[in-house]
């Protein structure tokens, strides 16, 4: 069974470098990709998907008004934040507008790749497995990241 996501980030380099990244380490399937906010809305909107990886600055809009039009989802599709822009009280509105992890650009991008490994696990492990509210703490222990990504 796939695992889709879709990648939503103003930057070619880090869209592309993620890319190889989910697929090589967490075996996830990029489905499409968007540096704009009205592109993103369209797509998530229009096609299926397993989670969406949003930052929350854009070439055109915002990546929190995507977040908040991802409200309404299927409780198994997960919407993560990957932001330069993380401080805590961003990261609080995120969670208010429906994100289910916030991560740090800098810091944090093993422990995405562990989140993203870990969903793809539960929906594919199915109902038995209880995936509510799961998240991983900076600093866990992760695979490794390629170079181009740290």
């Amino acid at each position: 069974m796939t695992f889709r996501a879709y990648i939503v980030d103003d930057s070619t380099t880090v869209r592309d470098n993620l890319i190889e990244t989910l697929k090589e380490l967490a075996d996830i399937e990029p489905v499409g990709t968007t540096d704009s906010e009205h592109e993103a809305k369209r797509w998530l909107t229009a096609n299926q998907w397993d989670l969406a990886i949003i930052d929350l600055f854009l070439r055109e809009g915002s990546g929190m008004n995507v977040l908040e039009a991802c409200r309404r989802r299927n409780p198994q599709q997960k919407v993560v934040v990957l932001s330069n822009h993380s401080s805590r009280d961003v990261r609080w509105r995120c969670r208010q507008l429906g994100a289910d992890a916030c991560f740090d650009k800098s810091t944090e991008l093993e422990a995405l790749v562990e989140y993203c490994a870990q969903h793809r696990g539960q929906v594919h492990a199915g109902p038995a497995t209880n995936g509510a509210g799961a998240s991983v703490a900076p600093g866990a222990p992760a695979t490794s990241l390629p170079a181009s990504l740290t």
